[in-house]
């Protein structure tokens, strides 16, 4: 496949800064396109940032594997216990010459000649960064982000490269892990709040809960209020457990977000006719702050990103794990459960049982609010754009 530029690129910047990323799931595109959002607000003018996904663009073989990926996520959850291998010893076997998609690479390395390579996925990292040495020479910096909020199983191995300039994790948990698979102290750094623009301006704004339940979405300003989130693939299943909520419809409101699933979004609203809950419905959702702000707690699985979300703006999660545990959601449930500012249910009836003790014992649901909340960190992207621009003028 031929690299073409993209639009702006005409323009060659003093600082030109190339993201590798990979839509398995949604969270890694998500910091890739926050990056380039912050990236455009504050550096415009001597920054360029080319997004590239760099394993479907580059090789069939990374392109199918991203396939699969999505696909086990999407039907059978508990699946990535067994591809979670595969995948990591793929990487593993990759090696600096990249066996798959490095000639891709190389054209990317070529034409957009980047002076920063930063990688926001797990499989982005071993290869990719002795390979851009190798194209474009040793002054050329490398640096990782990696989201993880622990280690343990479902910690890939190849998040960590020898040639790393800069590694950043989510917390000190994640960062110990890393350094355990060698990453040196000097290159290690923290940062949590890597979100859209559209987070902090919201935060700034101090809307009231009950403002945007009764102005902007209709709801009851009072009523206890779900949220059902979903990755923008649409990967959950709300229907089952809407028939199961069915049963509290006079103690709850639920917030209902499909993401790019047509056919969830067509259901969901098909079973809303026919049911007594108070839903309200959004597809691909562009407005996650305001929802957030205005629920009481989010059901949903173990990503990383929607978690960092659902921190900022204070709202609690039900993990649940309909159809398992995939290994990276682990590290997400295992660190907020072991500090009590989370729980966690497998079945439909385990969240119903769950959610039933909180309304029932609101001084317990209370406790776990505020040990959630007490888990939020004050950084801010704009220092963490800054110290990578400040990195690529070296």
């Amino acid at each position: 496949m031929p690299v073409t530029p993209q639009p702006g690129e005409v323009e060659q910047k003093a600082i030109r800064i190339l993201v590798l990323t990979s839509s398995t799931g949604t969270g890694h595109d998500r910091r890739a396109y926050a990056f380039k959002e912050w990236v455009a607000q504050s550096h415009d003018a001597e920054v360029s940032v080319r997004v590239e996904h760099i394993l479907e663009n580059s090789s069939a073989i990374t392109r199918f594997g991203v396939w699969v990926y999505n696909v086990i996520q999407l039907r059978c959850p508990w699946l990535h216990n067994i591809y979670w291998w595969v995948a990591e010893g793929f990487g593993i076997l990759q090696g600096a010459g990249l066996n798959a998609g490095g000639t891709y690479y190389r054209q990317c390395l070529e034409t957009f000649k980047p002076t920063l390579i930063f990688s926001v996925h797990d499989s982005t990292n071993r290869g990719y960064f002795e390979t851009a040495r190798a194209v474009l020479g040793p002054q050329v910096k490398c640096v990782t982000y990696c989201g993880e909020y622990s280690g343990g199983f479902g910690y890939s191995r190849i998040w960590y490269s020898a040639a790393v300039d800069r590694f950043y994790s989510r917390n000190r948990e994640a960062e110990a892990h890393a350094k355990s698979l060698g990453l040196q102290a000097e290159k290690s750094r923290i940062f949590s709040n890597f979100l859209p623009p559209a987070f902090f301006e919201h935060a700034a704004i101090q809307e009231t809960p009950r403002d945007i339940r009764t102005k902007t979405l209709g709801l009851s300003p009072d009523r206890f209020t779900l949220f059902l989130a979903t990755g923008g693939q649409g990967a959950a299943n709300h229907i089952h457990l809407l028939d199961a909520l069915d049963v509290m419809a006079d103690r709850l409101q639920i917030i209902v977000v499909c993401g790019r699933n047509q056919k969830l979004y067509d259901a969901t609203l098909a079973w809303k006719a026919t049911h007594r809950l108070t839903l309200h419905i959004e597809g691909y959702s562009t407005r996650m702050p305001e929802l957030l702000t205005a629920s009481d707690v989010v059901i949903a699985r173990g990503g990383a990103n929607l978690t960092t979300e659902a921190l900022y703006m204070g709202c609690p999660i039900l993990f649940e794990a309909r159809g398992g545990l995939m290994p990276q959601e682990r590290l997400t449930v295992n660190y907020f459960c072991k500090k009590g500012a989370g729980k966690f249910a497998m079945t439909n009836r385990g969240l119903i049982h769950q959610l039933r003790e909180w309304l029932d014992r609101p001084d317990e649901f209370a406790i776990l609010r505020e040990r959630f909340r007490a888990l939020r960190q004050d950084d801010h992207p704009d220092q963490f754009i800054n110290e990578l621009v400040a990195l690529a003028r070296i």
